[in-house]
């Protein structure tokens, strides 16, 4: 029976899982394009929806490294590698004028924290990282306070969750949360965002 060896270009092609990162939520486009140019007629830069929130995050938030990583449930080396794909990405499509497209990527949708109004009793979901309402929406109060969820809890809180967002994300695997663009993955997207 013949041995097989493996060289150290096969051993680096093995690699942990990708965990899933936190988003808090889906871009309302998810193309991008020079403008009077046929799609048909330009490349490709796929840039992941995890790359596009570490952008939104760094850049358009403004947030430290550290802190970004938190929000998406990674460690600040990984926050740093995600950002980093992510402006390549943006770059090489303006650059060299190609078409921008945001789809897939290891995800899971952030919870979203319930408000309420003491005047109109109107309430109302936003996902976490997107800061505390000033006013009701509805009526334009600012009498406004968190729900508590069905666990006794108004917020994320301590206690596991972190652990318990790995579990559920292993258990259902990494098919159901990295999307080829295929219509399954925006399905899994809507349902993990109820």
């Amino acid at each position: 029976m013949p041995i097989m060896t493996i060289g150290w270009r096969e051993a680096l092609i093995v690699s942990r899982p990708v965990c899933c990162r936190r988003i808090a939520g889906v871009p309302p486009c998810r193309m991008f394009k020079p403008a009077g140019v046929p799609t048909s007629q330009l490349e490709r830069v796929v840039l992941s929806l995890d790359e596009l929130e570490a952008i939104r995050l760094a850049d358009r938030d403004g947030l430290y490294q550290e802190q970004a990583a938190a929000q998406m449930d990674v460690s600040r080396q990984t926050f740093g590698r995600i950002v980093a794909s992510g402006r390549r990405k943006v770059a090489e499509a303006l650059v060299e004028a190609k078409v921008l497209q945001i789809e897939g990527g290891q995800i899971v949708m952030a919870a979203a924290r319930q408000f309420k109004c003491s005047e109109c009793e109107h309430t109302w979901a936003l996902a976490y990282g997107t800061g505390r309402p000033q006013q009701c929406p509805q009526c334009g109060s600012a009498k406004i306070h968190r729900v508590q969820d069905e666990g006794g809890s108004t917020g994320a809180g301590c206690g596991g969750g972190q652990r318990r967002r790995r579990r559920v994300c292993q258990r259902r695997g990494a098919a159901s949360h990295s999307s080829g663009g295929d219509s399954t993955s925006t399905a899994n997207l809507k349902e993990s965002q109820q």
